[in-house]
């Protein structure tokens, strides 16, 4: 499901009954959700008016931050006082192939451009090379040190608030967004939402993928035939990215995958699809333009221009037995 559309469904075949939630330490009469909003204040909404239980452990280690994370400790029916720390992600190693796929898909960023980037090596690598871009805008659904990096560089937009749904980082970024003004954390059925998407100036969505096959098609979900991952927001960041006026959805992913000694870039998708119709496809060997593209010309951009040079001849037969070449 979108992450977009899953407050709807806790509103009808899921409802919860009982809200367990982690939260900060009380100020003002209010307790924060912290560094995690995005389907929550739903969640706290349908058990209000389903009558359920709220229950908050209030953490002293928490940071307090503002948006819609913001909860009266009317609405708490439960509180639990803790003093334990908060999990920090791990650090991300940024290879050689992360640093290339960074670069090519940083290259897409303008001044003035609004970014959602996700978490790990790649979207490290490509948030790494925006510190010398100025007025960028953030709407994402989750935030991490890179942001933070950006932020201290001067190359945010100060006149816009730094927009999410959740961080994930260390310490150091976990002591940044307590009590921080230009940080507002807002509800996933917001940030999510295509048309909120839409209405950023110049959206440049990079998210990371699995698989791509020669029609264009993403798998960020499944390996193995199993599940790997639900899509989340992949698919409502695309979808709005591609309706924003100068906006971009591209998709980053090594041409390679070392363990199963296979190619990324594959002839067909045989698990189910994340998302469809980007702008771009970047591996470290390249990118492929895909936009407003035949399909003929889409498969002969991937092979040529973002799979693996080992990969390549078994695409191309793979292209002509689908009539994509």
């Amino acid at each position: 499901m979108r992450l977009s559309l899953v407050p709807r469904m806790l509103a009808t075949t899921r409802p919860p009954d009982v809200a367990l939630l982690h939260t900060s330490m009380p100020r003002g009469g209010r307790v924060s959700l912290g560094i995690e909003v995005n389907i929550l204040p739903a969640v706290i909404e349908e058990v209000r008016r389903r009558g359920g239980l709220v229950i908050a452990q209030l953490n002293r280690n928490m940071p307090y931050t503002f948006g819609d994370g913001e909860i009266d400790v009317c609405d708490v029916d439960l509180g639990l006082e803790v003093d334990a720390p908060i999990p920090t992600g791990a650090p991300s190693v940024v290879d050689d192939v992360a640093e290339a796929i960074g670069a090519r898909a940083a290259g897409a960023a303008t001044d003035g451009c609004t970014i959602q980037v996700g978490i790990g090596r790649i979207p490290d690598a490509v948030l790494r090379k925006l510190t010398e871009r100025r007025g960028i805008g953030v709407w994402s659904e989750l935030i991490s040190d890179g942001i933070m990096r950006l932020e201290r560089a001067g190359a945010l937009d100060v006149s816009r608030p730094i927009t999410s749904t959740f961080v994930v980082g260390s310490a150091e970024l976990y002591a940044w967004v307590d009590a921080n003004p230009r940080l507002v954390l807002r509800r996933t059925e917001r940030v999510n939402h295509p048309a909120s998407i839409a209405a950023q100036p110049a959206m440049l969505s990079i998210n990371a993928a699995m698989q791509v096959d020669l029609s264009a098609q993403s798998n960020a979900s499944f390996a193995d035939g199993r599940i790997f991952s639900g899509f989340g927001g992949q698919p409502d960041f695309v979808a709005g990215a591609l309706h924003s006026s100068g906006g971009q959805a591209i998709i980053v992913l090594p041409a390679w995958h070392p363990r199963s000694a296979a190619s990324t870039i594959v002839a067909r998708l045989t698990s189910p699809v994340t998302s469809f119709q980007h702008t771009e496809v970047v591996t470290e060997h390249g990118s492929a333009r895909l936009f407003g593209r035949s399909q003929r010309e889409q498969a002969q951009a991937l092979i040529e221009e973002a799979a693996d040079p080992s990969a390549r001849e078994e695409l191309r037969d793979a292209a002509r037995r689908l009539s994509l070449a």
